[in-house]
């Protein structure tokens, strides 16, 4: 599984605004100099999560961006989701949608266990579970083992 740059600005962008601690809206250009993102790239990403629902803006000199619920309630996976659509596609097809014969045929049970697995780990995560650094133990347990941390 490949994480585009998008899906990556994405999560960090919504990190950087549940993180915040002011009650206002962050302007874009604050969100990509503290994140490092381009500011025309980003200002894509906000748009669509904004269509998506996951941020609300605000126009005018206090304008800029936050969150429409609470970080709790905001998954990994949504934000990923809102950017660049399912988690998990072979082709840009989901998995649901294809057909394999012969020897081929168990990769459709294996494609959907993968994406049964990326969703519990992306969809059991939140903002604030990533922003206050307390991923659930069961994510912290799959990375205690040192092959997760190295390349086949």
């Amino acid at each position: 599984m490949r994480i585009s740059a998008r899906a990556d600005y994405a999560v960090r962008a919504a990190l950087q605004l549940a993180a915040s601690t002011d009650d206002g809206p962050l302007k874009a250009e604050a969100i990509a100099a503290a994140q490092e993102i381009p500011h025309k790239f980003l200002e894509g990403i906000l748009n669509d999560m904004r269509r998506s629902g996951l941020v609300r803006s605000q126009r005018g000199g206090n304008g800029g961006y936050r969150l429409a619920r609470p970080a709790e309630e905001i998954s990994i996976a949504e934000v990923i989701r809102a950017v660049e659509g399912p988690l998990v596609s072979v082709r840009g097809v989901r998995p649901p949608e294809l057909s394999y014969t012969g020897p081929a045929e168990s990769l459709l049970p294996l494609w959907v266990a993968l994406r049964a697995n990326v969703r519990q780990i992306l969809d059991g995560v939140s903002l604030a579970d990533v922003a206050s650094a307390q991923l659930p133990p069961e994510v912290l347990g799959l990375t205690e083992t040192p092959e997760a941390w190295t390349n086949p």
